[in-house]
């Protein structure tokens, strides 16, 4: 059930909730909030609450940060682990300035502005997220490890998962606050999970990986545990992504689907692959937004390294599941779930009706295994990579005037200055391997 303003005013009249947690997202894809008594809740609807944008990395400056939330009524949920007498519940918000105009630097407000366009194409955006992420021990002081007593690989069972109760649990409480889970499971790696979750509208889903997010983080600290999102926590397993499966819809049909060949995907589809892998390198800064996301994009992790596309294949950047018919989809490899969804899935959609406006052409498929290939094969077959880190990344993604566009100008020189001083900082920084190669040798 969605619900309106006056739902969620009923609703907090007759269910004893007390307090309302608005939350919002900074533009590094970082969960905010303000907490709110039910007494402020019609004031919110109306008028917005004001917070310092100043004091939020990326917003605004101390010459002009009053800035406002106002919460939309459909993301309304009441929070299942917090006191049931005297409920705790939380909306999220779009923000805007003090003149009540949309703030240009409100991520949220990004994804519903290209969202906008894409209705007036007559087109839905459909994504469905697979997010992953580690359980690691806590220390005595209940500081994280990366330690997990969990030996257990690619869909194993108890006793070797040993995160089992807590992925149930936050399963359960996922369900609780409206989410209709698909499949969870172990991953590759020791202390690894996935969780997936119902395929649904892109904003939706924008707003529900924040909440996976804090869910997982929550449950898996009150079981003593630690919920790392980072993408390579361990140097010699597989990495944590958040593969992207996306469809667009046209009058409640899948235009991805292909009237001609049933085995294939429809011209439509293509061209929004085409024009993904055209812009891809610009995207990939912010859908791998970490010095530490270009550790997992390495050969021999099942992450994707060269920007090709395949049927099945799991190798390249960007494949297509086997379902066919209303099911078909795309499935971007690369974005790891450190980003930020919903300037990630702007630029993805942005990306991808490029490629249908400029009836781009897909290059032909490539179906072998492209880790096993040699330089040669390679470069035989015209390869390209992604950036290898961060730093390449910035210089794509500056190069990429859609991505520029796509942002605003405001969050793309934000992003684009705060990513560049992470890299220096960085880069300035002496590493551990470097004191154990070279302090002794030399």
């Amino acid at each position: 059930m969605q619900f309106t303003k006056e739902d969620c005013l009923k609703y907090v009249e007759d269910n004893d909730v007390r307090f309302i947690r608005l939350q919002f997202t900074d533009i590094f894809g970082r969960m905010k909030n303000i907490a709110i008594t039910n007494n402020q809740l019609r004031h919110a609807f109306e008028n917005g609450v004001m917070f310092d944008g100043f004091a939020v990395a990326g917003f605004t400056g101390v010459e002009a940060s009053d800035m406002f939330l106002f919460p939309d009524p459909a993301t309304f949920s009441v929070i299942p682990w917090r006191p049931q007498q005297g409920k705790v519940a939380r909306i999220i918000c779009d923000i805007k300035n003090h003149d009540g105009s949309q703030f240009e630097g409100d991520p949220r407000y990004v994804l519903k502005r290209i969202l906008r366009k894409t209705y007036e194409l007559g087109y839905t955006f459909q994504v469905g997220p697979e997010c992953e992420f580690f359980l690691f021990h806590t220390d005595n002081q209940g500081q994280p490890t990366t330690s997990s007593h969990d030996t257990a690989s690619y869909c194993d069972l108890a006793p070797f998962d040993q995160g089992e109760n807590a992925r149930r649990e936050i399963c359960m409480v996922l369900e609780e606050m409206g989410f209709e889970i698909e499949t969870s499971h172990h991953e590759s790696a020791a202390g690894q999970h996935e969780i997936d979750f119902r395929y649904t509208d892109a904003l939706t889903a924008a707003d529900n990986i924040m909440t996976f997010k804090m869910v997982v983080k929550i449950i898996a600290q009150r079981n003593g545990l630690h919920a790392t999102f980072m993408p390579k926590p361990l140097p010699h397993v597989n990495g944590s992504g958040m593969h992207i499966n996306m469809s667009l819809a046209r009058g409640g049909h899948n235009v991805f689907m292909s009237q001609e060949d049933p085995g294939d995907i429809s011209k439509t589809a293509k061209h929004f692959a085409a024009g993904l892998l055209n812009h891809v390198k610009g995207i990939t800064a912010v859908a791998n937004p970490l010095v530490n996301s270009y550790k997992r994009l390495r050969p021999g992790f099942e992450a994707p390294v060269h920007i090709a596309w395949s049927h099945m294949n799991r190798s390249p950047l960007l494949r297509v599941p086997a379902p066919r018919g209303e099911g078909t989809r795309l499935e971007l490899r690369s974005p790891d779930p450190a980003c930020n969804p919903y300037l990630t899935l702007a630029l993805v959609l942005e990306a991808g009706l490029d490629g249908i406006r400029n009836e781009l052409k897909l290059a032909p498929p490539v179906n072998e295994n492209i880790y096993s290939l040699t330089p040669e094969q390679q470069a035989q077959l015209k390869l390209e990579r992604l950036p290898s880190n961060l730093l390449a990344a910035l210089e794509e993604m500056k190069k990429d005037s859609l991505i520029r566009t796509t942002l605003g100008e405001h969050i793309f020189s934000k992003y684009t200055a705060a990513k560049a001083l992470e890299w220096e900082e960085y880069d300035n920084s002496i590493h551990s391997w470097e004191i154990d190669r070279y302090l002794k040798s030399f």
